[in-house]
Formats: structure tokens, sequence, C-alpha cells
């Protein structure tokens, strides 16, 4: 999973259908946990559209979309947030959801 800048999100947002972007903090345990996660759905599904970032430096991100707490993970469809996941439960879980919101 890339590591995108605020440009790249915005990019990715434009271009694709589904784009998915976990955002998390370095020292945040359930995020490694959820990293880690994340890494398994994306070499099973590589043609989804992930990214990562870092909510230390994307603020205005989080205010713009409400970000609670993380991890977390945006589900954007068609240019808007369709849900933000906080609980990662387990890779069948997240896989789920995640292809509930692609057409892949």
């Amino acid at each position: 999973m890339m590591e995108w800048k605020l440009e790249q999100w915005r990019e990715e947002v434009e271009k694709a259908e589904s784009v998915f972007l976990y955002l998390y903090t370095p020292l945040c345990g359930t995020c490694m946990v959820a990293s880690k996660m994340l890494t398994i759905i994306t070499a099973m599904k590589p043609e989804l559209k992930f990214g990562k970032m870092d909510m230390n430096y994307a603020k205005d991100l989080a205010r713009q979309y409400q970000i609670e707490s993380v991890p977390c993970l945006l589900v954007i469809n068609n240019k808007e947030v369709k849900e933000k996941v906080y609980r990662f439960e387990s890779v069948p879980h997240l896989l789920t959801i995640c292809q509930s919101h692609t057409s892949l």
C-alpha cells in the first residue's frame, strides 16, 4: 500500500470510481494491526485502489471528513465518502466491506 500525499489522494479520487484511504498514526498499536490486515487485502485484491496517509500530516483532511479516531478506512465511491470504517475486526470482514463498494 502506497503512502499518499494530499495531492496524490485528490488525483486518485478524481480518476478512480472506488478509492480506499487508510488513515493511521505511526505510534498507534491498533493501527499497526490494521495495516497488516490491509496489506493482506491489497495482496489478495491488487485491482483495488488503496493508499495510506499519516494523520499527523493530514489534519485538514481529518477535519474535512470528520475523522473521529485512527485507524480509519475511508471508502470513496464516485468522489463521495460512502463509509468510514473504524473497526478492523478481521481480514474477511474488511474484504467484504471493500468488495461491497466496488464493481470489480
